[in-house]
């Protein structure tokens, strides 16, 4: 699978920048380089001056970071931009001299000629992931590293037992996390759709008398200057420059998410004011057309489109991990810290001893002992059993880093599509031109979704499945069709003509006849309308301009509270109306205006309890989508989120770098978002407001954000490149499922924090008592084989961590990695064990007299058990702020794993192991000291943790 390749808009380090040096077509192409030149001089010539010297480029990535600005544009991006607003302001004849083509297209010569010069039309190549990428992955963690060598070293001392021991540990931590995420990830997606699609594409031929031919030639071969032509359900084989345009109508959801549609058109010149995406005379790279027709000018293919340069930041803006960064940084001060104490040990081992290699083996044994062996294990394990616990929730987790990552993260951007909301409409109202219900409205509207058969749409199964719940009996059967006049994007109505013969009731002799019903956009219906009428108890009046002002004023008002709204006329016909063509036209026209219908796509019932409780843990929501501000407001009122600070994507467009990030930081709904925008907003709270941010959404135009997002959410139906880049899946739509995530995260981050904290300060406090020892000792106060063994019943007791239970103040809040939380940890609670273990050694040197050469055996014995049930019970005072085991008692697995660590402890110097391993019985006064001794050190230890937390207000 690590061979094959796939075109993608997803881009990694494997791609291939061959073709990239050349952004644009025709790069040498003179008029072109003017349009660059001109447009860029004030803005790239510092940038192009850095890129020159490699020195500087490298010092100012160094300096700043590697940090990703998201209120700015790659130069590539700004290239891009450039190219198709000069197309877009340019007239018909200009566009042609621009890519060297005419109107007659290439020739079959020039386009292969260029076909190679450019290569094929497709995104970016991308090669997926091989199982050994997952597997050096999951092996090359820091920690596993420090494991290994002290595993080679330990064989080539001839101390197999020990590297063997190392050696199962780093197995089973690189299994944990291997098995996990490569079963779990399938890296990458591709664009089907732009593979193997036939473009019909006019070209030239003939050597004295050039005709045009139209030909079809696969997406993939399509070049810059060929002229496409295009009708209802093409796909744009790249960017486009219309030529000619008729009635055309695009969609271009994968882009902006909007399911509405935009009307394109060849005869405009647009300005520099209007957004790229709703430029009139450009078509874009993977939007299809809905219907309508026309030609168009290829000016960017492949890599070089719009589209390919939005996505191809893919896989490269993720910004870096604090926790896997303050993780290496602690391997590197724990390599130096090793290397440092263990030579000093080794060293006055040898001047005392005066034998190096037993030396060198109790230097590699004081190395193994300032290891946290158990750390890439225990990780592992609590992200591996949050990934379970998810599953059960139906969350299907593909990086475990996600869950810790839930647990830091303090912003959640949300699509609206099918993650507030149902995703379906609901009819809400039926309203006459007053704006007050009337049955009347709905009976017509009810007709025409009853007898339109051309095609259904969700608003059709609305109105039908509201006049059924509600009780109306309007009679459909005593209606007979003659004719029906489909909806399309330009009329953007549908019409049906209806006749009906008998009516029984007096009251409804009005409807004897026949009728053309017309339903639609509302602005289209009050196009063909002449009268408007109360028809349940007013005359017929004539449809005014200042009637069809008030009448539009009041959809607006219904569209700004988030309802979609669509008007409905009628007109009565003679007999021999029904007959005429539906292409004359007089049918649909001097129409009487009945009313309005509204539709609302309601929020889902868990949304504004997920919400609210994510709040209260401090999880705060910002709802980024494509669609209108009014329709995003609405549904930010119904879930509860704030609409105090709003914004728009065109907005955005104007801003300065600093105002994009001070809008960004107090906008909680930001609407008409196209995907860059998304991804901008989520650099922008990452980079300039050191937020951890995580992003739910379902659809293509929601990946950029995803990808960027230090936790990428995604839905099963959402659409494959969504599932492709999110980090986890909820297979229900429910973000109370992100709320059990949240808190999985944060107890999976906060055991992860008593590991390290506890392990360090254990490890290095016993280190560093070995080291005082020896000095105090001239001989070692463990041999190799006793510190190995301490160690290795320490480690095994260590794996209970990920079980145990956090308090409840500690999972309200975000919890983050800080880099200079840890050091000042180790400071404040190291001495603790340090004083702990000298108390130890000056009561062993002084009471027992075991300082000379004939109790040394007592003493390794009395030093091994107490330096085990110090490290053994640390975890208690580490756990919580509160006091161990009164106000506050860990899960049964921490209780179960330090009384049986501990008990094997005791009892090893009693049995016959103790005999093999120099060990000799110990009085009962040693244990009533070591009771003592850890009352003393349980009360030091508290007292310094309420220090702690009154300096820094937190304690884990």
């Amino acid at each position: 699978m690590g061979g094959l390749k796939i075109f993608s808009i997803f881009t990694s380090r494997n791609v291939n920048h061959t073709n990239n040096n050349h952004l644009l077509p025709s790069s040498n192409n003179p008029s072109h380089q003017n349009l660059i030149r001109n447009d860029h001089s004030n803005s790239t010539n510092a940038k192009d001056d850095a890129s020159r010297n490699p020195v500087f480029n490298f010092l100012q990535r160094f300096m700043s970071g590697a940090k990703v600005d998201g209120g700015s544009r790659t130069e590539e991006e700004e290239k891009v931009y450039s190219w198709l607003y000069k197309f877009a302001q340019s007239q018909r004849d200009l566009v042609f001299e621009y890519v060297r083509s005419t109107e007659r297209g290439l020739s079959f010569k020039e386009a292969e000629r260029r076909l190679k010069e450019n290569g094929p039309n497709v995104p970016l190549q991308y090669t997926f992931p091989s199982w050994w990428h997952f597997l050096w992955n999951a092996i090359f963690h820091p920690f596993n590293i420090i494991l290994i060598v002290l595993s080679a070293l330990s064989y080539v001392t001839s101390d197999s037992p020990n590297g063997c021991i190392m050696l199962a540990l780093v197995l089973i931590s690189v299994c944990l996390r291997f098995y996990q995420e490569y079963g779990s990830s399938k890296a990458a997606m591709k664009l089907s759709e732009f593979v193997r699609c036939p473009v019909k594409v006019q070209r030239c031929a003939g050597r004295v008398v050039q005709s045009e031919l139209i030909v079809q030639v696969d997406q993939r071969d399509v070049v810059p200057g060929d002229i496409v032509i295009f009708e209802p359900g093409d796909l744009f084989p790249g960017d486009v420059r219309l030529l000619t345009s008729k009635h055309l109508v695009v969609s271009q959801s994968s882009l902006t998410g909007e399911s509405w549609t935009a009307e394109k058109t060849a005869d405009i010149r647009e300005d520099h004011c209007t957004p790229l995406l709703d430029l009139k005379n450009i078509c874009f790279m993977g939007t299809n057309v809905v219907s309508g027709s026309g030609t168009g000018l290829v000016v960017s293919t492949g890599s070089k489109t719009y589209t390919s340069t939005m996505f191809s930041t893919i896989g490269k803006q993720k910004p870096p991990d604090d926790f896997e960064k303050g993780v290496r940084r602690i391997s590197f001060v724990l390599i130096c810290v090793m290397l440092i104490v263990a030579t000093i040990i080794i060293l006055i081992d040898y001047f005392t001893s005066k034998n190096l290699s037993e030396s060198i083996l109790f230097g590699i044994s004081v190395a193994c002992a300032l290891t946290p062996q158990m750390f890439p294990l225990i990780v592992n394990t609590s992200l591996a059993k949050g990934a379970l616990a998810m599953a059960r929730d139906r969350c299907v987790v593909k990086s475990l880093g996600a869950i810790r990552d839930m647990g830091t993260m303090d912003i959640l951007c949300i699509d609206k599509t099918g993650t507030l909301t149902m995703d379906r409409a609901i009819m809400v109202n039926h309203l006459d031109s007053w704006g007050f219900p009337k049955e009347n409205v709905l009976r017509f509207a009810f007709l025409n979704s009853y007898y339109k058969t051309d095609q259904k749409y969700p608003l059709d199964d609305a109105i039908l499945a509201y006049v059924y719940t509600n009780g109306y009996r309007f009679q459909a059967s005593k209606w007979k069709k003659l004719d029906e006049i489909p909806f399309d994007f330009v009329r953007r109505k549908v019409s049906v003509i209806l006749e009906t013969e008998s009516i029984t009731e007096d009251r409804s002799s009005q409807f004897s006849g026949r009728f053309v019903i017309t339903k639609g956009a509302l602005e289209e219906v009050i196009k063909v309308c002449s009268f408007v009428e109360h028809m349940d108890s007013g005359p017929i009046t004539s449809f005014t301009s200042e009637e069809q002002k008030r009448i539009l004023n009041l959809g607006e008002e219904l569209s700004n509270e988030g309802l979609r709204v669509i008007g409905v006329a009628v007109k009565r016909l003679l007999p021999k109306s029904a007959q005429s063509n539906r292409n004359d036209g007089p049918i649909e026209s001097d129409m009487v205006f009945l009313g309005l219908i509204t539709f609302y796509d309601p929020p889902k019932d868990s949304a504004k309890q997920a919400l609210w409780r994510l709040a209260k843990k401090g999880v705060k929501a910002k709802l980024l989508t494509g669609d209108s501000l009014s329709l995003a407001i609405k549904i930010c009122h119904e879930v509860g989120i704030r609409t105090t600070h709003v914004s728009t994507g065109p907005d955005l467009e104007l801003l300065s770098q600093e105002s994009f990030h001070e809008r960004v930081k107090r906008a909680t709904v930001l609407a008409r978002l196209t995907p860059t925008q998304k991804l901008r907003v989520v650099q922008s709270l990452q980079s300039v407001g050191k937020h951890v941010v995580g992003f739910l959404g379902d659809g293509i135009n929601d990946s950029l954000a995803l990808d960027a997002a230090n936790v990428g959410i995604s839905v099963d139906s959402g659409a494959s490149v969504a599932k492709d880049l999110a980090d986890i899946i909820l297979l229900e739509k429910d973000l109370n499922v992100l709320v059990a995530g949240v808190e999985r995260g944060r107890v999976t981050f906060g055991n992860t924090m008593k590991y390290i904290k506890m392990s360090i300060i254990a490890n290095l406090g016993g280190v560093l008592s070995l080291l005082i020892a020896t000095m105090f000792l001239q001989t070692d106060p463990l041999t190799p084989k006793q510190l190995l063994t301490q160690n290795f019943l320490y480690s095994v007791g260590q794996i209970a961590i990920p079980w145990d239970k956090m308090e409840g103040d500690y999972v309200k809040t975000p919890q983050i990695w800080s880099e200079n939380g840890l050091p000042m940890f180790i400071l404040f609670n190291g001495p603790v064990c340090i004083l702990c273990d000298v108390t130890a050694l000056f009561f062993l040197w002084f009471y027992y007299e075991a300082y000379n050469q004939m109790n040394v055996v007592f003493f390794r014995s009395a030093w091994f058990v107490e330096g085990l049930l110090m490290q053994t019970l640390i975890i208690h005072l580490i756990r919580t702020e509160k006091i161990p085991f009164i106000q506050e008692v860990a899960s049964w697995p921490v209780l179960s794993s330090t009384l049986v660590i501990s008990a094997i402890g005791i009892a090893i110097p009693f049995t016959a192991i103790g005999d093999v391993m120099g060990f000799t019985e110990l009085p009962l006064t040693y244990f009533g000291f070591l009771l003592l001794l850890f009352i003393g050190y349980f009360t030091v230890g508290q007292l310094v943790k309420r220090i702690y937390i009154l300096i820094y207000k937190k304690w884990l």
